[in-house]
């Protein structure tokens, strides 16, 4: 049973952790919903699980992984198509649920780009399709080619069948010479009525609702098929482009209506976040009447300079969101609860509950966050559902709106058990028996087991082997488990694993001879054990578990550092939280003391120092080497900002300095190679000058930036 904390109550191990569930769980889902016309989860069920994975790094942004699903827009191309590889990625967005949310984005746009308050900014607002997503390359007014979208990456080129689209146009007149229009293919709901029909009149499979209907024509392999089904296609966005369609979105969009294209005709204008919740409602309030599904309403800045100085997050663009329909909710028993421990010792409880289907997912369990969760309190101690604690044998309301398991929104007093108890939350581990202890502070209570909870360690196991970090083949969760029970061939720490192909050759036991595994499972497991034994740096740190250390900031401290040894000198040289070293350490931008401070008392840990040494010495660790940019002249180069910017944002400049190669410090030290300082610089202008720095000021920076 998967288990989950409230994101407000996570430490930074245990957000890792879950990003690491939410990454495997969102990229089933990819599959199945982009490579196979076969959804596992509902749309609601996957926004939710996407939700909560950009929540948690909205908290931890320096745990980010290298395969986030915010890092993913999508699944491989499936085979039977040609592969086509995008010009310009296609995409995801990010999402909106609130009407908070909605003013969040607002806010975010308006301080990015340093906007006054007096200063317009216009968005545009459309329905959001749920449909498939379709790039249409023409050249010279011709359609040249058709792809799904893919990963974001490559798609599958499914060309002959787009063309059997009536709306998507083969020849276009006054168009670019190259122009990638970019929309949705989707089935209105009279034609998919028709066609489960004719499918059930053939004897042949219906099909689960429009958008499957859809995406399963547009992919047969046999165009005759597509083009006896019912697709249609809105155009709503571009890729490459030979010259600009206009200066504004909703130019653009008007632009692609002239050459022929179908647009939706419910795209509007609104100057704030008031104007763009009421285009919601008014949306919201047709979606009965439209005659196609949508599931939300998409937000963009009207204005395309200003799109282009938002720029783009990993796969979701700054400058727009989709703003998603409320989720369902269902009433249920509450039959018991739970208590699982995870890696860090944290005891979370689970709700069991009696099974209901919530947005077309069967539910049968749901988070309770913590004991004050329980209790009807939230982390600052005030009253969440009116007060009203939670008991076994209530009748509870059930939610799904962005988390893997579901949360519970209400409880029904008036159904209330006479004999129901306030739940009495354990002060010992079940898995060991130590005591669980609750810091000051802290919402969670922990284990103090350590080493001897085996929840904790089992735990710490399947983080060392997940996919962001030494990603074995054969090695999964399951495999940890049986391994750390056995009595022959134990693993019990990193290094176990290392050492299991030595162990079994001088065991009488073979692993091969036993069930589950052959002669041929067992060589291919030793295999992938030995293929990472050579591995980067950063995926090293990043598996150790290392409280607050996640994926994003293992890789500032390999890229910092650039090799163990430097790396483990360093956290020896500031193990007492003073000197050169430590402050060369916080001065990392991502890395902060808590980081800091977990990452040098891990490594000041005898026995888990042990540990890690013990790993070390069978492992070759690579060193990681700066981002390499030989144009830029500040490649390599550790920068800091300092001071009021003018001419663009902290978070513009950063941005900038980041792509052409350099480092951006958030203190000076004797290792900061050049200062931006605009005015109000203050004590890191002054501990440059005694330094020797260079200080640059604004329009200097903006010098180099251009040059680079």
């Amino acid at each position: 049973m998967s288990r989950e904390i409230a994101i407000d109550a996570l430490n930074a191990e245990e957000a890792a952790e879950e990003l690491a569930r939410l990454a495997r769980l969102i990229d089933q889902a990819n599959r199945a919903y982009h490579a196979e016309d076969a959804p596992e989860i509902s749309d609601g069920e996957y926004d939710r699980l996407k939700r909560r994975n950009q929540a948690i790094e909205a908290r931890f942004p320096d745990l980010k992984r290298a395969d986030s699903p915010t890092g993913q827009v999508g699944a491989p191309a499936a085979s039977g198509f040609q592969k086509v590889t995008h010009a310009v990625r296609m995409l995801s967005l990010g999402n909106a649920f609130e009407p908070g949310d909605v003013d969040e984005f607002v806010s975010r746009v308006r301080s990015y780009l340093g906007l006054a308050d007096s200063d317009p900014v216009a968005f545009t607002s459309e329905p959001k399709i749920d449909g498939l997503s379709l790039s249409l390359r023409y050249e010279n007014g011709r359609l040249v080619q058709a792809a799904t979208r893919g990963d974001g990456s490559v798609g599958e080129n499914v060309t002959e069948n787009a063309r059997t689209i009536s709306d998507i146009p083969l020849v276009l007149h006054g168009a670019p010479d190259l122009l990638e229009v970019r929309g949705e293919v989707y089935m209105t709901h009279p034609d998919f009525a028709a066609l489960n029909a004719a499918q059930a009149e053939k004897g042949e499979r219906a099909f689960a609702n429009p958008r499957n209907a859809a995406a399963g024509s547009l992919r047969q392999l046999d165009p005759a098929i597509t083009r006896a089904r019912p697709l249609a296609f809105f155009a709503y966005a571009w890729g490459a482009l030979s010259e600009p369609l206009a200066s504004t979105q909703s130019g653009a969009i008007d632009r692609l209506k002239s050459l022929g294209f179908s647009t939706n005709p419910l795209t509007g204008l609104a100057e704030d976040a008031e104007g763009l919740i009421k285009a919601y409602r008014a949306i919201e309030a047709e979606r009965a009447a439209l005659g196609y599904d949508i599931d939300g309403v998409v937000y963009k800045v009207d204005d395309l300079a200003y799109q282009r100085r938002l720029g783009f997050r990993s796969t979701t663009p700054r400058w727009a969101i989709a703003h998603k329909f409320p989720a369902e909710l269902a009433w249920t028993r509450l039959e018991g609860i739970d208590i699982q421990v995870g890696r860090t010792g944290a005891l979370s409880p689970v709700a069991r509950l009696a099974p209901v289907t919530v947005g077309g997912v069967v539910v049968s369990n749901a988070t309770l966050h913590n004991e004050d969760y329980i209790r009807g309190l939230d982390n600052t101690g005030q009253p969440i559902r009116e007060g009203k604690d939670i008991r076994v044998g209530d009748r509870v309301q059930v939610y799904r709106a962005g988390d893997v398991i579901p949360k519970i929104a209400d409880v029904d007093l008036t159904q209330r058990p006479d004999d129901a108890e306030p739940y009495i939350f354990p002060d010992t581990c079940p898995e060991c028996g130590s005591a669980a202890v609750r810091e000051e502070g802290d919402a969670v209570r922990r284990c103090t087991g350590g080493l001897i909870c085996p929840a904790q360690a089992v735990e710490k196991l399947k983080h060392f082997v997940s996919r962001a970090a030494f990603d074995i083949d054969g090695l999964g969760a399951r495999q940890i488990e049986m391994f750390y029970r056995d009595t022959d061939l134990p693993i019990r720490e990193p290094a176990d694993i290392f050492t299991l192909e030595r162990r079994d050759a001088a065991n009488l036991g073979k692993l091969r001879n036993r069930d589950g595994f052959g002669e041929k499972s067992v060589g291919n497991l030793f295999q992938a054990i030995e293929d990472k034994r050579r591995i980067a740096l950063n995926r090293v740190l990043f598996a150790l578990g290392i409280r607050h250390v996640g994926e994003s900031a293992a890789m500032l401290l390999a890229t910092h550092y650039g090799s163990w040894a430097a790396l483990a000198d360093a956290l020896e040289a500031a193990r007492d939280q003073s000197g050169e070293a430590w402050d060369d350490l916080i001065s990392i931008d991502g890395v902060g003391n808590v980081l800091a401070a977990s990452l040098v008392s891990a490594f000041a840990q005898p026995a888990e120092r042990a540990s890690i040494n013990r790993l070390v010495n069978e492992l070759e660790i690579m060193d990681v080497a700066a981002p390499d940019n030989t144009e830029s002249p500040v490649a390599g180069k550790t920068i800091v900002f300092t001071g009021s910017l003018e001419k663009m944002t902290r978070a513009e400049a950063k941005a900038t300095a980041e792509a052409m190669g350099a480092k951006v410090a958030g203190s000076v030290s004797a290792r900061t190679d050049l200062v931006v300082a605009g005015p109000g610089a203050g004590a890191k202008a002054r501990k440059a000058a005694e330094l020797g720095i260079e200080i640059i000021d604004e329009d200097d920076w903006l010098s180099i930036a251009g040059a680079g």
